[in-house]
């Protein structure tokens, strides 16, 4: 099995990230012709050799138009250009970058997007972006995504992340290390602070590691292919370098998704089904539990009633967990719910590939999720919160929504 691990013991940007990528052996020209499919103009993507801590490595660079250059805000090249989540949706969307790279390059803005929308108290669609929503960083962000899909590993890992210490200067003024939003997208996962007096893991950085790792890990044998150092921007008493390691591992000791052989249309996740009956939680304990366990890495939680002891009516609370959010999850059960113990059970699921993407409708643009079988779609929805708000704009219901939807031709 072809395992990507990420080796964070310095921090992750998304430049460095990008330079790693091409370290370990991704044309730089491959990168420089997909990234032009966004459309967008104004930049240039430079790589060259270079050296922190006698560690050799790839520094990715982007390179602004005058027109488009701002002041540095800090040590991670983003500018203060401004772009809402809707916008960068909207670019990415549209943009002819493959599926697998755009699906991921979503998926790590998304994250970013809720992360400032729980630290601002906005709304996600509100959210407007400072320094992610600079042209360097979308350059840097989208990269990644295209690297990541062109080397396509069965599974990516990392092990504990360092953040760093001290403070940062951002769009919102001089906040410690880690700043807030960084905080809740390592969420889940290990890390440390204090070996830096600087800011070593980037918002950017962060969501990618979120949006990637599929297990984390510490102890594991494994054949290294190959090694690539991407080179920060911070000249330190310790090597600011990124470093990204293609393995061969055995399939046995992983916990994480592979394709099945046999061709089948759809893949298998070796998950942990965590249970805990409970009996003494009101309605609405539960619904605020739920949100949590959300919020900390769950990728589904469901509550079904039970019958217990002496005939009490009780709640059995079910959580499908990845196991690199294991810890988190079960901290959240322990903490945020009467529960003194649980069960937990590795499961195999098997679902069909989808995708999001933003179409145009009879009532604007909406978020519409494709599910495909052996390549070909097989069915589609309108998300819940585009036919909600459709249906309250124009006074009728969410079955009428759905049927004016169904009823369009889609792109």
């Amino acid at each position: 099995m072809k395992t990507l691990h990420f080796d964070c013991f310095a921090g992750i940007s998304g430049d460095m990230t990008l330079g790693a990528l091409v370290d370990l052996g991704i044309d730089p020209q491959v990168l420089q012709q997909e990234l032009g499919k966004l459309g967008i103009e104004g930049w240039q993507l430079l790589f060259h050799q270079d050296q922190r801590g006698g560690i050799s490595g790839t520094h990715a660079v982007v390179e602004l138009s005058p027109e488009k250059h701002q002041d540095v805000h800090d040590g991670h090249h983003h500018h203060g250009e401004h772009r809402s989540w809707k916008d960068i949706r909207h670019l990415i969307v549209h943009s002819r970058i493959s599926e697998g790279a755009k699906k991921r390059a979503l998926d790590i803005f998304r994250r970013i997007a809720e992360a400032e929308a729980q630290v601002h108290g906005r709304p996600v669609d509100a959210v407007s972006f400072h320094e992610v929503g600079a042209l360097d960083s979308i350059v840097d962000i989208v990269g990644v995504a295209i690297g990541l899909d062109i080397l396509k590993p069965d599974r990516i890992t990392c092990g504990e992340i360092e953040l760093g210490g001290g403070t940062v200067t951002c769009a919102h003024g001089t906040l410690p290390v880690p700043a807030p939003a960084t905080l809740i997208l390592v969420k889940g996962l290990p890390v440390k602070t204090g070996g830096f007096n600087a800011e070593m893991t980037t918002p950017t950085g962060a969501a990618i590691l979120a949006a990637s790792v599929d297990e984390v890990v510490q102890n594991r044998r494994f054949i290294e292919i190959k090694t690539g150092y991407g080179i920060g921007n911070r000249k330190l008493d310790k090597p600011n370098v990124l470093r990204l390691s293609l393995r061969e591992e055995d399939p046995s000791q992983a916990g994480a998704a592979v394709e099945p052989s046999g061709g089948q249309p759809w893949k298998t996740e070796d998950l942990v089904l965590i249970e805990a009956n409970i009996d003494d939680m009101s309605g609405e304990a539960l619904g605020f539990l739920m949100d949590r366990l959300f919020e900390a890495g769950a990728l589904d939680v469901t509550y079904s009633p039970c019958v217990m002891k002496k005939s009490r009516p009780g709640t059995i609370v079910s959580v499908l967990s990845p196991p690199a959010r294991l810890d988190s999850l079960r901290r959240t059960l322990f903490q945020g719910s009467s529960t003194i113990g649980f069960r937990e059970t590795l499961v195999h699921r098997l679902s069909l590939e989808r995708e999001e993407r933003l179409v145009q409708g009879p009532f604007g643009e909406v978020r519409q999720k494709t599910v495909f079988f052996e390549g070909k779609p097989l069915r589609f929805k309108i998300e819940y919160e585009d036919r909600a708000r459709i249906a309250r704009k124009q006074g009728i219901s969410l079955e009428a929504v759905e049927g004016f939807m169904q009823g369009r031709e889609t792109n």
